[in-house]
């Protein structure tokens, strides 16, 4: 498992996961999967604008949208998985919580093995542990690809 720093928000959840026992752990992610934020109207009225994360052994739908500040740009999340998937519901949370509106950079440095910081391996399966995995790889691909399309356009 990985060392590297964590942005703050992420580190303080992973922190929250690894005080708890595993039965604990298991009812922390149900909590987060009932705080993931709703889709907002202008996504939800535009499904086709959110990707299937087909990884995810249940249905979840992503999008990310740059936003730009005066000191840098920042992305955010959104995600959309049906309640009777909590497992999933709850790791896009986390996601969401530890992620959204951070700059490119500080998402791409997170560990492609964050999802095992959770301390979640022995209590779920390892096909719902290579769907959270997934869901991060998608994101910071999505960055990647988005900020190689900006740079290259600086370039030009």
């Amino acid at each position: 498992m990985t060392t590297s720093p964590l942005p703050p928000a992420l580190a303080e959840i992973v922190d929250d996961f690894q005080a708890l026992t595993e039965p604990d752990r298991l009812q922390l992610l149900l909590e987060f999967s009932r705080g993931l934020p709703e889709l907002p109207s202008r996504l939800t009225n535009h499904p086709e604008l959110l990707e299937q994360v087909v990884e995810c052994q249940s249905p979840l739908f992503l999008t990310i949208e740059k936003e730009q500040t005066d000191d840098a740009d920042i992305f955010r999340l959104f995600f959309k998985a049906p309640p009777e998937a909590p497992t999933t519901r709850g790791f896009a949370a986390v996601l969401h919580e530890g992620l959204d509106g951070l700059s490119g950079d500080d998402i791409l440095a997170v560990p492609d093995d964050m999802p095992e910081l959770l301390g979640l391996t022995r209590a779920i399966t390892p096909l719902r542990m290579r769907g959270m995995t997934a869901m991060l790889g998608r994101i910071k691909r999505k960055i990647a690809a988005d900020m190689a399309h900006t740079r290259a356009a600086a370039d030009s």
